[in-house]
C-alpha cells in the first residue's frame, strides 16, 4: 500500500444501478369476472397509461400502457394487433410500438378504437340485447380545455360505434381531488395536476374547478425523461449505447428528486462528501469476450527464439545470395558490352550508330556513359564498400593507401584517393565502436559502484539522490518561469531579449560618415567593422532569442529527473509515485468540478493507470476501463430535471414556474385577502398535488417553503399529496359516478343525436362550454 493510500480512508465500492427497459408483468392482462350491465365504467384515458374498471370496485381492473403495435406475420400471412403490455413481450414487435396520442391529444383514432376494443373485452362487457352495444354508462377523462374536435370524435366513437347509453367527461386532476376530499361539494383549494404531457394549476371553489383561472406549464413526465436523456447524452457524447425512453423513465422515477432549498443545497452539491451520498452509477449492459491466452513454457519460448534466429540467418543468406547474383549479372553485362566496344573499333561511324541503336543506346556517348557507370559499380563492390564491417586487414583491402604518390601513375592515384576515403570511414566507425565500448564499460562500472553504495548505506544513497533530484527540479521550474516571462513584454527577460534583437538589427557603435561610406562599399564578408562571429560565444545570442537553449536544457533536465525518479521508485522504500515531479504537475481531481461532474466522487481509473505508466493500448483493453466506459454518473441531473417545474427557463421554456403561478393566483387573480373569510385565505389552506410527478420526493415541502415566502406571515398554508397519485383519478371517477350529482351530468345518446356532438353538460369536475 502506498503512503497516499494509507492516508486516505478506504471507500466502499459505489452501488451500481443497471439500466433496464420496461418489463411487462409476467401474468397476462386479467379478464374481469364480475361484469354487470348498467354499472358505469370509469376510463382514465391518459397519454401514458389507461386505467379502467367498473365503478363498483375499489380499484381499476385493467391498467396498461397506452400503446398499440401491429405486426405482420409473413408465414401465417396475418397481421397481429397487440395492445398495452403485450407489445413489450415480443422483442420483434417493439420497433412498431406507437401511441394514439400526440402530446395530450389523440391523433390516431384507429389505435384509440383498438385500445377500447381491447379494454371492453377484458372487462367482460356483454352487448345489450336491444342495441347490441355497451349497456354501461361511460365516465372518461379528457384534457383541460379539450378541443371540440376531440370531444366530437370521442362522442362518435362511443355513441355510434359502441352504442353507449350515456357518457360523461371530466378532468383527471379534479377527479383525484374529489377522491381525496372528505366534503367534495364544499372543498376550496388549489389543485396541482402533474400529467404525462402537461402540468396544470386549477383553483377549486365550493367543489368546482375555476377553469377561467387555470394555468398551464408545458412540462410533464414525458418531457422529464426526454430532458434527462438529452442531458446524459450531452454529458457522455461517446457513450456506448443510446438511452431508450423506458430506461430514461426508470432513471427519472427512481433517482430524481426535488430540493427543499435549491439555491442553498446546490452550492455544496458537487462536494466530495455530498457526492458520496448522492452520486448514482448507471451501468449499461455489457458482455466481456475475453480470450484466455495459454502461458508458454520455457522450452516453447526457447524454440520460438531459435526459430526467430534461424529466420534471421535465412534472411541474411538470401540477401547475400541476391547480392552475389546481382554482382554476377553486372559482371556478365559488363563483359557483354565490353565485347561490343571491341567490335566497334573496326567499324565506320554509320555502322557504329546502327550497332548501338540495336543494342538500345542513342549514340556513342550514351553507350560510353552507361559502360563507365557499370564499371564503377563493379569496382565499388570489389573494393569492399558493400561490406565495410567485414574488413580484416586494411593493408590488403586498401593496398595503395601507404604507397607514396611518386610511385603511382594517374589511375592508381585516383584509386588511392578512393581507398583513403573508404579507410577513413572505416576508421571512424571503428573509433565509434571503441568509444561505445568504453562508455558501456564506464556505465557498468558506475552501476556497480552505485550498487555497492546502496548495499553499504542505502539511506545516504537515497538522501543524495533526493538532493540531486531537488536541484534538477528547481532548475527546471526556474527555466519554466523564465520561458513564461518571455510572454510578458514588460518583464526583464523579455526586455533583455528585445535588446539582443535590436543589437543584431543595427550597430550603433560607429556612426561616422567615413564608416557609413565604408559600409556602403562593404559586404557581409568584407566589412572590416563587422567582427561578429569571431568568437563562438557570439552565436549564442540567436539561441537566447528563440529560446532553443532553454528548451534543450528543459528536455535534458526532464530526462535526468525521470531517470532519478525511476531509481528512487525502485530502491527507496519511502519514495512513491505521489512524490514524483509528474504527479505534482498533474491536476487535483478532487478540486476539479468537471471531473466530479463526469466521474463522480472517485478518481477516474484511466488517470491512475496512466500514472502507472501503462500504454494506451493496455488502458483501452483493460476490463475495468471497458466497464467504466459503459457507466454514467447521475448527480446534478437528479435535481436539475425536476427543477424545471419551478424554473422552466432551465429547459428553454419561456413560461412562469409553478410557485410563480401559485403566487399570481392567490395574490392577484383572487381577492388577495389572507384573513378569515377571504378567498385567498380558503385557497391556501388546501394545496393539493396529484399526478405522476407528485411522487417526486420533497415536492410538497418545496411548494410549502417557496409559497410561504410569498404570502403574509402567519397565513394558514397547507400542502398535501394525493394518497395514490396515479390511481386516485380513477378512484375519484368511481366515487363521483355513484352519486346522485353525477346522474344529471351524463349526456345520453338521445341528447347527443338531438343536440349534436358539441353539446356537453357542465359539472364541477369537468370542462365548461365557452360562450
Amino acid at each position: 500500500m502506498t503512503r497516499a493510500a494509507s492516508e486516505t480512508p478506504e471507500l466502499p465500492p459505489q452501488p451500481i444501478y443497471t439500466l433496464r427497459d420496461y418489463k411487462p408483468p409476467i401474468e397476462p392482462e386479467p379478464f374481469y369476472q364480475h361484469y354487470e350491465s348498467g354499472i358505469p365504467i370509469a376510463i382514465d384515458l391518459g397519454s401514458s397509461q389507461m386505467r379502467a374498471g367498473l365503478t363498483k370496485e375499489l380499484k381499476p381492473n385493467n391498467v396498461f400502457p397506452s400503446v398499440v403495435a401491429r405486426y405482420r406475420d409473413r408465414k401465417a400471412a396475418t397481421t397481429l394487433t397487440l395492445v398495452g403490455n403485450d407489445t413489450y413481450r415480443d422483442v420483434s414487435v417493439r420497433s412498431s410500438i406507437k401511441s394514439p396520442f400526440d402530446g395530450p391529444l389523440i391523433t390516431n383514432w384507429d389505435y384509440a378504437e383498438v385500445m377500447l376494443d381491447y379494454l371492453f373485452e377484458h372487462l367482460g362487457v356483454v352487448g345489450s340485447s336491444v342495441t347490441g352495444g355497451i349497456d354501461n354508462p361511460i365516465v372518461m377523462t379528457e384534457p383541460v380545455c379539450c378541443p371540440f374536435s376531440q370531444r366530437r370524435t370521442m362522442y362518435e366513437l362511443l355513441f355510434e360505434n359502441y352504442q353507449a347509453p350515456s357518457v360523461a367527461f371530466g378532468i383527471d386532476s379534479l377527479f383525484s381531488y374529489y377522491a381525496n376530499s372528505a366534503t367534495p361539494a364544499k372543498s376550496n383549494g388549489i389543485v396541482i395536476g402533474t400529467g404525462h404531457e402537461l402540468t396544470h394549476v386549477i383553483p377549486v371553489v365550493n367543489g368546482k374547478g375555476i377553469l377561467t383561472q387555470t394555468k398551464r406549464i408545458d412540462w410533464g413526465g414525458d418531457q422529464c425523461q426526454t430532458f434527462l436523456s438529452k442531458l446524459l447524452m450531452l454529458k457522455y457524447p461517446y457513450f456506448s449505447s443510446k438511452l431508450t425512453p423506458s430506461q430514461a423513465t426508470n432513471l427519472f422515477e427512481e433517482f430524481c428528486y426535488i430540493l427543499k432549498d435549491y439555491q442553498y443545497e446546490l452550492s455544496n452539491y458537487l462536494s466530495l462528501d455530498y457526492l458520496e451520498e448522492k452520486d448514482i452509477v448507471a451501468q449499461a449492459p455489457i458482455e466481456f469476450h475475453q480470450v484466455v491466452e495459454k502461458k508458454k513454457t520455457e522450452e516453447e519460448l526457447a524454440k520460438q527464439a531459435e526459430k526467430r534466429r534461424e529466420q534471421g540467418r535465412r534472411l541474411q543468406e538470401q540477401a547475400q545470395q541476391k547480392r552475389k547474383e546481382k554482382l554476377e549479372q553486372k559482371q556478365q553485362e559488363f563483359d557483354y558490352y565490353s565485347d561490343i566496344k571491341n567490335q566497334l573499333e573496326g567499324l565506320d561511324s554509320q555502322d557504329v550508330l546502327l550497332t548501338l541503336q540495336d543494342a538500345g543506346f542513342d549514340d556513342l556517348n550514351d553507350f560510353n556513359k552507361y559502360l563507365s557507370s557499370l564499371k564503377k559499380s563493379l569496382k565499388k563492390s570489389q573494393d569492399g564498400e558493400d561490406d565495410p564491417d567485414q574488413i580484416e586487414d586494411p593493408s590488403i583491402t586498401w593496398p595503395l593507401v601507404d604507397i607514396p604518390d611518386e610511385e603511382l601513375n594517374d589511375e592508381e592515384k585516383r584509386a588511392k584517393k578512393r581507398q583513403r576515403l573508404h579507410k577513413a570511414n572505416w576508421e571512424a566507425r571503428e573509433k565509434a565502436k571503441e568509444q561505445k565500448k568504453q562508455e558501456e564499460e564506464e556505465r557498468i562500472k558506475f552501476e556497480k559502484e552505485q550498487e555497492e553504495w546502496r548495499a553499504r548505506d542505502l539511506e545516504d544513497w537515497c538522501n543524495t539522490k533526493r538532493l540531486e533530484l531537488a536541484e534538477y527540479i528547481s532548475g527546471y521550474k526556474e527555466r519554466v518561469k523564465l520561458l513564461d516571462s518571455f510572454k510578458d513584454r514588460k518583464s526583464a527577460a523579455a526586455q533583455r531579449r528585445m535588446k539582443n534583437i535590436a543589437d543584431l538589427a543595427g550597430d550603433e557603435a560607429n556612426n561616422s560618415s567615413s564608416s557609413r561610406k565604408r559600409k556602403r562599399n562593404a559586404t557581409i564578408d568584407n566589412d572590416p567593422n563587422d567582427t561578429f562571429g569571431a568568437n563562438d560565444d557570439d552565436w549564442s545570442v540567436y539561441r537566447e532569442i528563440n529560446n532553443t537553449k532553454l528548451e534543450e536544457q528543459q528536455e535534458e533536465d526532464q530526462k535526468r529527473i525521470t531517470a532519478l525518479e525511476e531509481e528512487l521508485l525502485k530502491f527507496d522504500p519511502d519514495f512513491h509515485y505521489e512524490d514524483t515531479f509528474a504527479a505534482s504537475q498533474t491536476f487535483d481531481w478532487k478540486n476539479l468540478v468537471l471531473h466530479k461532474f463526469i466521474h463522480g466522487p472517485r478518481q477516474s481509473i484511466s488517470i491512475s493507470m496512466q500514472a502507472e505508466g501503462k500504454t494506451p493500448e493496455e488502458i483501452a483493453s483493460h476490463p475495468e476501463i471497458i466497464k467504466r466506459s459503459h457507466q454514467m454518473h447521475l448527480n446534478i441531473e437528479r435535481i436539475r430535471v425536476p427543477e424545471v417545474l419551478f424554473q422552466p427557463s432551465m429547459a428553454g421554456l419561456d413560461q412562469a414556474g409553478l410557485i410563480e403561478l401559485l403566487g399570481d393566483l392567490v395574490l392577484k387573480r383572487f381577492d388577495g385577502n389572507f384573513l378569515s373569510g377571504g378567498q385567498s385565505y380558503s385557497l391556501i389552506q388546501d394545496i393539493f398535488i396529484t399526478g405522476g410527478l407528485a411522487r417526486l420526493p420533497n415536492f410538497s415541502d418545496r411548494v410549502f417553503n417557496d409559497l410561504q415566502a410569498l404570502i403574509p406571515t402567519g397565513s394558514p398554508l397547507k400542502v398535501r399529496l394525493a394518497q395514490d397519485p396515479r390511481l386516485d383519478a380513477w378512484k375519484g371517477m368511481s366515487k363521483w359516478a355513484n352519486t346522485e350529482e353525477s346522474k344529471a351530468s351524463f349526456v345520453t345518446k338521445k341528447e347527443y343525436e338531438e343536440y349534436g356532438s358539441e353539446y356537453i353538460k357542465e359539472h364541477g369536475l369537468g370542462n365548461v362550454c365557452l360562450r
